[in-house]
């Protein structure tokens, strides 16, 4: 069941899926409607959901409902079936996403790196850090500066 945000305490367990490339806006509302839907289907699991920057889906488990393995398992087959029907890649979390300008953008470690030796990418350019577990931890550490990321090491 989905549930309001304010339901969702600080210690509440997070899953990140950051998808390869931007969703089309066509794409967007059938993704949001179907996320919802799988999500109501749960009614021992209180949610609540977030679509961010047309490629994050984000999914909040309250605390006091926490996931069991076949709970979990269901997630898992969900986002598998949206990869095939969207083409996307939404399990790859080793991949880097970051901020530049108004867009978000996503490249594999090595380019990434290179982009620093470059200076493409500064100390204080945006990292997305899609290996958060919490509710706190979404609200101060999802989005900081590179050199406060897991990314902060290439640029010693």
């Amino acid at each position: 069941m989905i549930v309001d945000y304010q339901e969702i305490t600080d210690f509440s367990k997070i899953l990140i899926y950051p998808s390869g490339r931007k969703f089309y806006e066509k794409e967007q509302p059938e993704i949001i409607k179907k996320t919802n839907d799988f999500l109501e289907s749960f009614t021992d699991v209180k949610f609540y959901f977030k679509f961010e920057y047309d490629r994050f889906l984000i999914f909040f488990i309250a605390e006091d409902t926490p996931l069991g393995l076949e709970q979990n398992e269901k997630i898992i087959e969900f986002i598998q079936q949206l990869e095939k029907d969207y083409k996307v890649s939404l399990i790859d979390k080793i991949k880097v996403f970051f901020k530049q300008g108004a867009y978000v953008q996503v490249k594999e470690v090595p380019d990434f790196k290179k982009m620093i030796k470059n200076r493409s990418i500064t100390k204080k350019t945006i990292v997305f850090n899609n290996f958060i577990s919490t509710k706190a931890e979404f609200d101060c550490c999802w989005e900081v500066p590179a050199d406060e990321s897991w990314i902060s090491h290439f640029f010693k």
